[in-house]
């Protein structure tokens, strides 16, 4: 795959301002030309500006349009649907009229942790057609194993850690404690999810996790390949358990070159380990 340079060009790039899409929807960085478009989906408790580093370093070569999830910042008196289902049902009616993109209409997903397993049940309830040509998950056991994690990744206080928000919100009481309930209104919707076995999807799927990670063994990534017939990938790189942050724009250059890459969908299954 080609590595490509991914520093915004010109004055266009680095004065746009973000634009908001109805409720659901935040791009933080737009691009004029209508590039390929990455939705990104964030973390319990997380919101859409954690990815405006992202978004800001990879234009020109995507457009992020990031997810604004309810019962958090702009959206704190929009309720959170009742459960997983119902999130899944109202993020996709949201996303829809826009997955037509830039570049031909290509489009990809990008989801960190329980925003990984919303990003894959997000397109895999879309219709065949309508589908991203990738999906990228960060730091989040395959949905067969969600199940399965440890007790400590529910804890609302040590995911205020691992996310960052800690030293954000430290300062105020009244911040953290809004922090503290858009993290336990996500994990309350996670706590709902059901695995429903089902055939595998057709879109490339590339697994990602920080070498540091203290919420995921690194080694079971590859329980993702089962839920896609397209290309699979697994890599670790460096980092924690969220790769994008408020202050950290993340994979810049391997999401640029996955969506650079035109034959994603080619079957092929590849273990890479980037340390």
């Amino acid at each position: 795959m080609t590595t490509l340079t991914t520093t915004p060009r010109g004055p266009a790039a680095r004065a746009a301002r973000p634009r908001a899409e109805g409720d659901w929807l935040l791009v933080p960085a737009p691009q004029p030309h209508r590039p390929v478009r990455l939705f990104c989906f964030p973390h319990a408790g997380g919101d859409a500006t954690a990815y405006t580093p992202l978004a800001r370093a990879l234009a020109p070569v995507a457009e992020v349009w990031a997810l604004r999830p309810p019962a958090r910042g702009g959206r704190s008196r929009h309720p959170m649907p009742p459960d997983f289902d119902a999130l899944v049902a109202a993020v996709t009616d949201a996303l829809t009229p826009h997955l037509t993109g830039g570049d031909g209409g290509r489009f990809g997903f990008y989801g960190q942790s329980f925003g990984a397993l919303l990003a894959y049940e997000v397109a895999r309830a879309l219709p065949a057609d309508r589908r991203p040509e990738l999906v990228v998950t960060v730091g989040a056991p395959s949905p067969a194993e969600w199940a399965d994690r440890e007790t400590r990744d529910l804890d609302p206080t040590e995911l205020l850690r691992l996310t960052g928000l800690e030293e954000l919100v430290r300062a105020d009481p009244d911040l953290v404690e809004l922090a503290l309930g858009a993290i336990r209104t996500d994990l309350a919707v996670s706590a709902t999810y059901r695995h429903r076995p089902h055939a595998p999807i057709g879109f490339a799927l590339h697994a990602l996790a920080g070498a540091d990670d203290p919420m995921l063994a690194t080694t079971g990534l590859t329980g993702w390949a089962a839920h896609t017939r397209g290309t699979f990938t697994h890599r670790v790189v460096p980092g924690g358990h969220l790769l994008a942050t408020v202050d950290r724009p993340g994979p810049v250059d391997l999401l640029a070159s996955l969506l650079a890459d035109r034959h994603a969908s080619a079957p092929s299954t590849t273990a890479l380990r980037e340390l």
